[in-house]
């Protein structure tokens, strides 16, 4: 159920961006209880001209490393539930490919559980 948008600095290899794929996927399934193979990411990379980001917004040191995760799902999550997802995002993350948590940014989209159609012009959770 949830659609991922991955934004970053273009120039990373193919392998960092399939640990960040790989690792929000992994959180989702654990904090999120999202079903094996409901995987849909997508990554995009940026020029420095099109990626504007506050470098200290709330006390928090960026870098051009900034990694900006978007997520749109049904609206069924706990706090306590998005708590521990952002924490295993960013401890993913930094184990592999090496985000600093400093460079972590996730956001949520709640949404509820009639729009979503996953093909076939149904919506598959009504």
């Amino acid at each position: 159920m949830p659609l991922v948008r991955i934004a970053l600095r273009r120039g990373k290899p193919p392998a960092y961006i399939a640990a960040l794929r790989n690792s929000i996927y992994a959180a989702m399934r654990e904090s999120f209880n999202v079903p094996e193979n409901d995987r849909f990411i997508l990554v995009s990379q940026h020029d420095a001209e099109e990626f504007d980001y506050d470098p200290n917004y709330l006390g928090i040191a960026r870098s051009d490393d900034l990694v900006i995760v978007q997520i749109a799902c049904n609206n069924t999550r706990t706090v306590q539930q998005k708590q521990a997802f952002y924490r295993s995002v960013a401890e993913k993350l930094a184990a592999d490919p090496g985000v600093r948590p400093e460079d972590v940014f996730i956001n949520l989209l709640e949404t509820a559980k009639e729009n979503w159609s996953f093909g076939n012009g149904i919506a598959q959770y009504v």
